[in-house]
């Protein structure tokens, strides 16, 4: 499985710690940047970047990481087909997975370590979409439409 990993400024040490993690583990990673430590840049980019990817290889998850994780879940919702989830413990990124097909894992850097960030890593890695008829239903509808009057 292909792995898009992005961050901002806040998350870019634990970018590259996850991103070893993760060959460590077998796993195909891109770093969609940013590449270098830079103060001040924007979550929106690396998250704009891993989206796309995302979006274009259906087979693969996408990993975002920002200082409380919610500017890249943000961002990399307003892009069709991507369900990113903020999760904070093993238990969330199973649900998100399960319950949403949820192909993007939003972590903050601030609020967890990375043995954290591991433990929830794998739960949403290993964990695959119950595929009923409701939820299948409801995921469908998160593309209807994007403008609602």
């Amino acid at each position: 499985m292909s792995i898009f990993i992005g961050a901002d400024y806040r998350g870019f040490e634990k970018k590259n710690s996850v991103a070893r993690f993760l060959e460590d583990a077998g796993y195909q990673v891109a770093d969609m940047g940013d590449y270098e430590y830079n103060e001040g840049d924007d979550f929106n980019d690396p998250a704009i970047r891993v989206a796309l990817e995302v979006r274009n290889n259906p087979d693969a998850k996408g990993i975002l990481i920002c200082d409380s994780a919610h500017g890249v879940t943000i961002q990399a919702n307003r892009f069709k087909g991507i369900r990113a989830a903020h999760c904070g413990s093993k238990e969330s990124a199973k649900l998100a997975r399960e319950h949403d097909d949820a192909n993007v894992l939003c972590l903050s850097a601030h609020f967890m370590d990375e043995a954290k960030m591991q433990e929830i890593i794998t739960a949403f890695l290993n964990t695959n979409f119950e595929k009923l008829e409701r939820r299948e239903r409801r995921i469908k509808r998160l593309d209807e439409r994007e403008d609602y009057d």
